[in-house]
């Protein structure tokens, strides 16, 4: 928890930093209002780019590394690969919101592939995704209860009817609650540990005295 403690401070406020851009109309490219992000440079999505490196050589340094740093990485990126299938899947057969429940909890499931190979790693970034995430479903609760005309509320012009119609509590639960917790748990994991179990495969950092 101690190495989790100070990206999810910083984690945190970056995520409150964006939402009072967007509140206060700053630059697009920076504090996008559009679905999704916009992809705005303010923002957590690419956390995992950095954090990964950064949680796995600080534990292969302490002498919490994995045996098998590539069979971490493999094993991140075929569960990768079995998420973005289930949405594909999900995709093309054009499945409601509700019947895409499961590609969602699939992708859960996923992210705990590589735990088997470095449980460590994986612990510290499930918590990681947890400190992250959590405090944009409760954004999102309040942004779309009060439609505040941020990327945290808006629908994205595509999206199906069956959304559309919610109101906000269903909303909130489907297109937030869910997401976040599933979808972007998973992402945050397993890019992370891609990254980060492919730099000390590459690195080789020595554990450190104790």
């Amino acid at each position: 928890m101690q190495l989790v403690l100070w990206p999810a401070v910083i984690t945190l406020g970056i995520t409150l930093l964006r939402l009072f851009g967007e509140l206060q109309g700053w630059a697009p490219a920076f504090f996008s209002r559009a679905p999704g992000g916009g992809g705005a440079i303010v923002g957590i999505s690419w956390l995992p780019f950095v954090l990964g490196p950064y949680f796995a050589v600080k534990l292969a340094k302490s002498g919490r590394g994995p045996a098998s740093p590539w069979k971490a990485a493999g094993l991140a990126l075929l569960g990768l690969l079995i998420a973005m299938g289930g949405f594909g899947v999900v995709m093309g057969l054009k499945l409601g919101v509700v019947a895409a429940l499961p590609a969602f909890l699939l992708s859960l499931a996923v992210s705990f592939l590589p735990y088997g190979t470095w449980p460590e790693l994986g612990r510290t970034l499930f918590r990681y995704a947890l400190a992250a995430r959590v405090p944009v479903v409760i954004v999102m609760l309040f942004a779309i209860y009060g439609k505040w005309g941020t990327h945290y509320d808006f629908l994205p012009p595509d999206a199906p009817p069956a959304l559309v119609a919610m109101g906000p509590l269903e909303l909130w639960f489907f297109g937030g609650f869910v997401p976040q917790l599933t979808v972007w748990i998973a992402y945050t994991v397993l890019v992370s540990t891609l990254l980060g179990a492919a730099v000390v495969a590459i690195m080789k950092p020595k554990a450190s005295a104790s």
